[in-house]
């Protein structure tokens, strides 16, 4: 699935798994643009602030749960099953919930809906995650969760309209915002039906027929497509298969196998969980106390801000496949803790407007919605295949109930005191978690660029010889090294370095048919698929050990390249 070429198939598997984020942004939008109209007489539920805060909660609550049991049942019963069932939830209950008639129908239904988008999250994570080639895992992850907020800039332009007292009545208007949302989920269903099961999941579950006749039937599809034949594939992964994983094993991988990794999780959910809850789900109640914005235009000034969330993964994303992980994500972190410090300090001195509060958000939005996905893609990637789903819902329940609940209940009672200064304060709150994520990035941050997932974390039911192989590196939580390919090179047993051995060695295989120039060996050995630099890496050490050779005139390194290395290299054995 790595090597594969970007096809109409993975544009398939976009569009009926990705677009599910666009909901989720139409969501949380609707709820926090309607806050101020539901709080109104006419409105038909005429709810208090403290319960727009506590419908706010309600939704993460019924998230965090949905998470979690949705997150079990992906990794027992399979990718496909569960991303069906969890949108069928979200449908029932976003429609239920445009006929709410009282507070205690519209809290239920948004507890529903909130465990049907949780349960997406899980199954929908590690489903992408498992079908997209490692080269560009970052940048389609990050465009997905992304899109998250283009759901917001619908949600908020559809407000514009659907809260003008002129167009529709005060009870109608905000019914009809979640009708639209059940809409359009059912078009995703009915495109979602044709997305196919993780190879990867049928694989290890006992499904090995299935799994190899579905693949066959990916790589033809895509052959056809491009009309270039697939390279072979050498590497081989040697597994144990089974129906499920014991919540015991799963408690033993994450907390004893990775502590590090698992800490770093931490981190970077409640960072991002607290920042965006607390400002989405209270922003239409910040515009209209300090600022006079009646609800039915609250929507206008998040559009800007759901912009800038949007375009910061599609413009940054392919940065976190090239120049890696934990540069990337660090950026993120830190930078948007930064702006968001500025933006409370300028809000309490009584210096913003409600466009500039607006354009701040979405500086500060820009770089934390690069971060926030990069966090469901972190966890992802870090652990074995076999708990994956159930680790995304473990980090998003755990993060989003310490920020996701807290948050919103906390700027509802900042903002209903009336005082700038009290509001800054949370903002500061929210730039501390961010900044704190963003040291641990720094920290414990794995690097997985262009990695293959089972490089990464070695599957729980990997061969006894590849998982004791794995273990002697988890007690310093490093990355188990891949599979050996059918030649390697290891010209110095005291500077270990497996991956780097496998890298030399598939530059020694690519070289059997005599030299190559630079480019060519590059892509014969599959190395624009490796992580940041690793090509340059390999080739380096390959020339110092002596197992790689110039092959310019007289063995001189005249053309070489800006970096030292020699335009044309070739393989000893060939002397």
């Amino acid at each position: 699935m790595d090597r594969l070429p970007w096809s109409r198939w993975h544009w398939l598997v976009l569009l009926g798994l990705g677009t599910v984020w666009i909901l989720d942004g139409i969501e949380v939008t609707i709820v926090g643009a309607l806050a101020e109209r539901l709080t109104e007489p006419g409105s038909g539920l005429a709810l208090s602030e403290t319960q727009v805060g506590l419908a706010a909660s309600m939704y993460v609550a019924g998230a965090v749960i949905g998470s979690l049991v949705f997150g079990y049942l992906t990794d027992r019963l399979g990718r496909k099953k569960l991303f069906l069932v969890t949108l069928g939830l979200y449908l029932a209950a976003t429609t239920a919930t445009a006929f709410s008639f009282d507070a205690w129908f519209f809290l239920l239904m948004r507890f529903l809906t909130g465990a049907g988008i949780g349960g997406e999250y899980a199954a929908i994570n590690s489903a992408i995650d498992e079908l997209v080639p490692a080269r560009i895992r970052a940048r389609v992850s990050l465009a997905v969760n992304g899109s998250y907020w283009g759901g917001a800039a619908v949600g908020a332009a559809l407000t514009l309209l659907l809260l003008d007292p002129a167009l529709f009545p005060a009870d109608i208007g905000w019914r009809l915002a979640f009708g639209l949302g059940a809409v359009l989920g059912l078009a995703i269903l009915v495109v979602r039906r044709h997305v196919p099961e993780s190879p990867r999941w049928l694989y290890t579950h006992g499904h090995n027929d299935e799994a190899e006749t579905l693949v066959d039937e990916i790589e033809r599809a895509v052959e056809r497509e491009t009309g270039t034949p697939l390279a072979p594939v050498h590497a081989t992964l040697d597994v144990t298969q089974r129906r499920s994983t014991g919540f015991g094993e799963i408690a033993r991988t994450v907390l004893r196998t990775y502590p590090r990794r698992t800490l770093l999780g931490l981190a970077l959910f409640v960072g991002q969980a607290f920042l965006y809850n607390a400002v989405y789900f209270t922003f239409a109640l910040v515009l209209a106390t300090f600022f006079g914005v009646p609800s039915a235009s609250s929507g206008l000034y998040l559009i800007p801000l759901a912009l800038g969330s949007l375009v910061g993964p599609l413009v940054l994303g392919r940065l976190f496949d090239t120049v890696g992980r934990r540069t990337m994500i660090s950026i993120s972190y830190l930078g948007s803790g930064v702006l968001l410090v500025g933006t409370g300090w300028l809000f309490s001195t009584g210096a913003l407007s409600a466009w500039t509060l607006s354009g701040a958000w979405a500086a500060i939005f820009f770089l934390a919605s690069c971060g926030a996905s990069a966090a469901y893609l972190t966890v992802s990637e870090i652990f074995p295949m076999e708990i994956r789903a159930m680790c995304i819902a473990l980090f998003y329940a755990v993060g989003t109930g310490l920020g996701g609940i807290v948050g919103p209940v906390l700027f509802s009672s900042l903002v209903a005191t009336g005082r700038p200064g009290s509001v800054a304060v949370g903002y500061y709150i929210g730039a501390a978690v961010m900044i704190i994520g963003g040291i641990a990035e720094l920290a414990l941050g794995v690097e997985a660029a262009g990695r293959s997932l089972e490089d990464i974390a070695a599957p729980l039911s990997a061969s006894p010889a590849r998982a004791s192989g794995a273990g002697a590196d988890h007690d310093h939580d490093r990355v188990p090294p891949p599979p050996t390919p059918p030649r390697t090179y290891n010209a110095d047993p005291v500077d270990d370095d497996p991956e780097r051995d496998r890298e030399l060695g598939a530059l020694l295989e690519a070289l059997r048919t005599g030299p190559l120039e630079r480019s060519e060996l590059q892509a014969r050995a599959g190395a624009h698929d490796w992580a940041p630099d690793r090509f340059a890496a390999a080739l380096h050490h390959g020339l110092a050990t002596g197992a790689l050779l110039p092959d310019g005139p007289d063995g001189s390194r005249s053309s070489a390249d800006s970096d030292g290395a020699p335009g044309r290299v070739r393989a000893r054995y060939h002397d």
